[in-house]
């Protein structure tokens, strides 16, 4: 069973690399450094050999019809049928026998402190899996919908920046601007990786900007590792860097305490889907609920506040309160009501 899991990893990770579209055409030197520093965290060659690649590689074209071609022009791999992606191929028997074997080991090991912060996507993957055992595939689909996020780029940088923290060396990419759509150039000491909402963030310490700065991976492009070693700056802890925030802010300035009110509904939703750890009820009554809790006031906690609409009112700090009127004041003349 390790074998046939091992095996279906590599699949997956040399698809990854030939659909990545800022690394095209990789050598199968690439694609053996790619499977042996995912699956053994090294590239010395002595897990995984050419030969296992090739042999990867024919078997994805007769098992899964993987239209990968050699260009001598390029001298590297390419799908010749750009829309390929194996993830889209139809799992085997034998796929989902060596996915459940790896699920149920994941399980034992869920509540050890490096696994519990991927607790809940270890619980959905034994769920799935567990589901499958017991109906046909079309069955599970039919009846059973899960949780699908909408796949985004800046996965494929992970392993990267993750070496570069570890290495405390600088990184170059260029930076999507949303508001111009244009790229610039951004060089960067990363210190640590967030995920929110499905989506990839890597807070580092700008070394233009000479301060802390998050960026989303999905608007990175032409990544480089290099080998400048830069010192970290001291006052960042990345175990209380995000104790205060909701969502992926955060801010050099005190946590504030804010205070507000739910009515009934509202606060059951609010009370089993806590805004943040700190949240606690101050006072309640069959109407109403009051509800406290200390942290940086950001534009996702505010976008989370107004998604209530009218069910919650802000008692404290006054300027959240204010600006929650003014954004209200805009939809009313959005939206041109009396």
């Amino acid at each position: 069973m390790p074998h046939i899991k091992n095996a279906l990893l590599r699949y997956r990770i040399i698809d990854k690399c030939i659909r990545n579209h800022y690394k095209k055409f990789p050598t199968k030197q690439d694609l053996r450094q790619a499977c042996e520093e995912a699956l053994f965290g090294s590239v010395d060659g002595d897990h995984i050999c050419d030969s296992t690649i090739e042999k990867d590689m024919f078997n994805m074209k007769m098992e899964h019809d993987a239209p990968i071609k050699y260009s001598k022009v390029h001298k590297g791999y390419y799908y010749e049928d750009p829309d390929f992606t194996i993830d889209d191929v139809p799992l085997h028997e034998e796929d989902l026998k060596a996915i459940k074997f790896a699920a149920y080991t994941l399980l034992q090991f869920r509540e050890v402190d490096m696994f519990k912060q991927f607790g809940n996507a270890i619980d959905k993957i034994v769920d799935r899996v567990s589901i499958s055992d017991k109906a046909s595939e079309s069955d599970v689909n039919e009846y059973v919908q899960f949780e699908t996020a909408v796949s985004v780029r800046g996965g494929e940088y992970l392993t990267q920046l993750l070496e570069a923290i570890q290495k405390s060396v600088a990184v170059y990419f260029d930076y999507e601007n949303f508001s111009t759509n244009t790229f610039k150039p951004r060089k960067v000491c990363p210190l640590l990786l967030k995920e929110y909402r499905n989506r990839w963030y890597v807070i580092s310490f700008d070394l233009i900007k000479e301060k802390i700065t998050t960026y989303a991976l999905d608007r990175i492009q032409n990544l480089e590792i290099s080998s400048e070693i830069i010192r970290k700056p001291v006052n960042f802890n990345p175990q209380h860097y995000f104790k205060y925030s909701i969502g992926i802010s955060s801010s050099e300035s005190a946590p504030e305490i804010v205070r507000f009110k739910a009515d009934d509904v509202a606060a059951k939703y609010i009370e089993t889907q806590p805004f943040h750890h700190s949240q606690k009820v101050v006072q309640a009554n069959e109407v109403v609920t009051e509800f406290q809790l200390e942290i940086f006031i950001s534009e996702e906690f505010i976008r989370s506040i107004m998604s209530f609409g009218g069910e919650i009112e802000i008692l404290a700090p006054e300027s959240l309160r204010d600006a929650i009127v003014q954004r209200t004041k805009r939809m009313k003349k959005v939206y041109n009501f009396d």
